[in-house]
């Protein structure tokens, strides 16, 4: 059997950890699917209702599939490359989840009414 060279070694780890590399890179994109879709939610945060659900119809074209409501007004949110998510409230505080999105832009509003967005 052949001696493993300290070149084969270094060659054979940075083949792993490329591939390991290729891998994880392409597993969000195929997660980022219907599999991890959040979770719906409706609770009263701060005096406000907050809610959301899988968008559907006119909701879905913003590419976000997932539309979030406070007082009853849509709050438009957009999912990250990363996987965070950002509202037109609180655009540059990515947070974890549209539920995160939501109450911070209540916190944001400090009691001001969400005005509709306009669509294009």
């Amino acid at each position: 059997m052949p001696e493993l060279s300290r070149r084969s070694a270094l060659t054979a780890a940075a083949v792993l950890a490329t591939s390991a590399g290729t891998l994880s890179a392409v597993a969000p994109a195929s997660a980022a699917g219907h599999h991890d879709s959040p979770a719906t939610f409706d609770e009263v945060y701060k005096g406000r209702r907050i809610q959301g659900r899988p968008a559907t119809g006119h909701h879905a074209h913003h590419g976000a599939r997932y539309a979030v409501f406070v007082d009853g007004v849509e709050l438009h949110v957009m999912r990250n490359a990363d996987g965070s998510w950002i509202s037109v409230v609180s655009h540059y505080d990515p947070v974890a989840t549209p539920r995160a999105a939501a109450r911070a832009a209540v916190d944001e509003l400090q009691g001001a009414p969400l005005l509709p967005f306009p669509a294009n």
